[in-house]
């Protein structure tokens, strides 16, 4: 599978460091859509603290794309929610960590969550 940047320079604003506009992926035989992933260990007991739920559910994530035999390295998109502007920071600095500084193309929306303990959720699409 190969993939190619595409941020264009003219008829739209910059990219920043940690995104792009755009990732055009080719020769990829499976795509995987990962639901919304919450901060939830084993038991389904949210991480008290939004660095805990970070940790829990890109811990979660690693897992589910193990499970199709892929890993970080194959997420192409992802999607943020967040219930506070706030968690915005740290929740693209667990993303950067997570991705090893790979840029995606990626969304922060803030909404309110289904359980108010729940303070972020992340889906993604990967490509193998």
């Amino acid at each position: 599978m190969k993939t190619i940047v595409r941020n264009p320079t003219e008829g739209v604003y910059p990219a920043t460091g940690d995104y792009v506009h755009a990732l055009e992926v080719q020769g990829a035989q499976r795509l995987l859509f990962v639901a919304g992933t919450m901060g939830l260990d084993a038991s389904g007991v949210p991480g008290k603290t939004l660095e805990a739920q970070l940790d829990l559910i890109w811990s979660n994530l690693r897992a589910i794309l193990a499970s199709a035999g892929m890993t970080v390295d194959n997420i192409v998109r992802l999607t943020s929610y967040l219930t506070d502007p706030a968690y915005a920071e740290a929740n693209a600095a667990a993303r950067i960590a997570a991705l090893g500084g790979r840029a995606v193309p990626t969304t922060a929306i803030v909404v309110q969550t289904l359980t108010s303990d729940w303070l972020v959720e992340i889906e993604v699409i990967a490509a193998a």
